[in-house]
């Protein structure tokens, strides 16, 4: 479709939906090229992937080079010590999955965590409404896991990359030695003072002049830095031995987590009251593992297992297969309606089978058998359910959160502020790379003298006893990161991410279908307005349920706002900049052209050689 076309397309799908919009154009233009392809949350983050095409790198070189750099300089949002779901395609079109999660410390049990009295660096009061009564600290080092973006992208680049460790972090490094710090980064070291001036090694790093950066000073972490530079040591010594690019990379993962690195990590938890320890750094490896997929409309979609709610889109895929989407018109209250309701009972089932599969039995391919999509369908009627409805699997199947005893709490602001980042790439040969990482977001706990804050993903668990995501030691919590990955036999290759927590699959999808089903180019698909259901089991903090509550852009017609009304959804309406996701998705088309999209309204960065 050309690009007139596209724009057409475009202006009509939003006048039909009466949509309230100050310009027919796009905020920007579709971002386009034959070569390759990298999106991210920052300028400095596709700089590096473009770096790696520029060398005669590939999708997933460009993928992990910018994920590096991302950890380095969005520190609001993402650290070193996170976590990275990863999809990668390869050339010849097989598609994995890489579990870059890390587990949670051995000598963690649910017991401790239930009868654990939260410390005043751990949260200030506790959190929001119709939450659950016991969860897990949302700051400082208890909830700090195995990091698993380190062995993620260091696998991914191993099995499917084609250049050295050295080279996809150089960077990372140089970005470590300094970069101008932005806004966004100022900001939410402010809001974040009263805890980074508790913790020592934080206070270090973002304090280094007794005070807070300024915009567009020079920020500095000669910490990381140094630690970065002492993995490629590593590499650079197992390469002079003689070893391949395959066995430096090894000597990579070797040294971080059965090294130095873990060991200093193992020294700085136990003197800081913290449950990680050396062993379970050591015991943490990765390989690619298949990914669960579905198909729609000719696509193949591919997301990652259970340990993640990506299998919650596959299943609302399912469901919505049975409607004729482009008749119901984009964002019409009859769409929004029928997706709302479709994704309740994904939602439904998240939180009521998913949970690490090396530890419980997950119905996965009842969940995701287009059997079970069309009997779900069934319940989709003209008005809004209110109900928490998960299907009947098994004799006893794990009870639902929503039967849990609430508390009502209120969560501090400045803890309120975490988010997550997203990288996407794809290249002219169809090698694609689709990440989500996370984690070791602002209030960051800093590892000593590593410069490598600690997650505090264990938050993601639950304390509800007999639940498939309830805490153990040695598993991975059921987090909401969820990368995607959509082929189609005609050479198309379509990589989307978004931040967002439990919004993430609502809003990929949504993005999807604008994709390619309404047959928008890659920016306008990220920039249509979109919606948010919020009536499920909250990912984060005490776990609120928000039974009913529809979130629309205020773009939304007036009239389309009223009929959602009448059909029972409790409706508010927000603005473009406080959608709650901020997606990037990039396509290679069968013509060759590879084309990416970014979300405005929050900062996405794309660039297309």
């Amino acid at each position: 479709m050309g690009s007139k076309a596209v724009i057409l397309t475009a202006v009509l799908a939003a006048a039909a939906c009466g949509q309230q919009r100050n310009s027919d154009r796009p905020m920007h233009l579709d971002f386009r090229g034959t070569r390759g392809g990298v999106a991210g949350g920052t300028e400095f983050a596709t700089d590096a992937g473009m770096r790696m095409y520029y060398v005669g790198g590939n999708a997933v070189d460009a993928g992990v080079a910018a994920m590096l750099a991302a950890s380095v300089t969005e520190f609001s949002h993402f650290g070193v010590g996170g976590e990275a779901p990863i999809l990668v395609r390869t050339k010849e079109g097989k598609v994995f999955a890489i579990a870059g999660v890390g587990t949670m410390p051995k000598a963690a049990t649910p017991e401790f965590f239930r009868n654990h009295k939260p410390g005043p660096d751990e949260m200030t009061e506790p959190p929001e409404p119709n939450g659950l009564k016991d969860w897990v600290p949302v700051a400082g080092i208890l909830p700090a896991l195995v990091p698993g973006m380190v062995e993620a992208g260091l696998v991914a680049l191993r099995e499917f990359g084609t250049r050295s460790f050295a080279e996809a972090v150089e960077p990372a490094i140089e970005l470590a030695d300094s970069f101008p710090i932005d806004e966004l980064r100022v900001s939410s070291i402010q809001r974040s003072l009263k805890f980074i001036v508790k913790w020592p090694a934080s206070r270090q790093v973002f304090l280094r002049n007794g005070r807070p950066p300024v915009v567009g000073e020079i920020f500095h972490q000669p910490e990381l830095a140094r630690t970065l530079r002492s993995m490629v040591e590593a590499e650079k010594k197992a390469l002079a031995a003689g070893g391949t690019r395959e066995k430096g990379i090894d000597a990579v993962r070797d040294y971080f987590y059965r090294g130095e690195i873990a060991r200093k990590i193992d020294e700085f938890s136990k003197q800081n009251g913290g449950l990680l320890r050396y062993e379970d750094l050591a015991a943490f490896r990765l390989s690619p593992e298949p990914a669960p997929s579905t198909t729609f409309q000719g696509y193949s979609v591919y997301k990652p297992g259970f340990w993640s709610q990506g299998p919650t889109m596959l299943e609302a895929l399912n469901i919505l297969e049975g409607f004729d989407l482009p008749a119901l018109r984009l964002n019409s209250a009859e769409y929004i309606h029928t997706l709302v309701e479709a994704l309740k009972l994904a939602y439904a089932d998240r939180d009521t089978y998913y949970g690490d599969p090396k530890f419980v039995q997950v119905p996965a391919d009842r969940l995701l058998s287009k059997e079970y999509g069309a009997e779900r369908r069934k319940l989709i009627t003209g008005q809004a359910s209110l109900d928490f409805r998960p299907g009947q699997i098994g004799v006893h199947p794990p009870q639902h959160p929503s039967h849990m005893e609430i508390a009502h709490r209120k969560l501090d602001d400045a803890l309120a502020a975490k988010d997550t980042t997203c990288i996407d790439a794809v290249d002219k040969n169809g090698v694609a790379f689709s990440a989500t990482p996370s984690g070791a977001w602002m209030p960051s706990y800093i590892a000593g003298d590593t410069g490598i804050p600690l997650t505090q993903r264990a938050q993601s668990f639950l304390l509800v006893p007999g639940h498939p995501n309830e805490l153990a030691g040695g598993k991975r919590p059921r987090v909401t990161l969820s990368p995607t990955l959509v082929t189609r036999p005609d050479g198309t290759v379509i990589t989307l991410s978004t931040p967002g927590g439990d919004n993430q699959e609502q809003a990929l999808m949504q993005v999807l279908f604008n994709a390619i089903e309404f047959g928008l180019n890659a920016e306008y698909s990220v920039e249509v307005p979109r919606f948010q259901t919020r009536h499920l089991v909250a990912s984060f903090d005490n776990h609120a349920m928000s039974p009913g509550d529809l979130l629309l852009d205020e773009r939304t017609a007036p009239a389309v706002v009223a009929d959602l009304q009448k059909r029972g959804h409790h409706v508010e309406t927000r603005p473009p900049y406080d959608s709650g996701a901020a997606p990037s998705i990039i396509r290679l088309n069968p013509s060759g052209m590879i084309e990416a999209g970014s979300d405005p309204f929050y900062y996405r960065a794309a660039r297309v050689w």
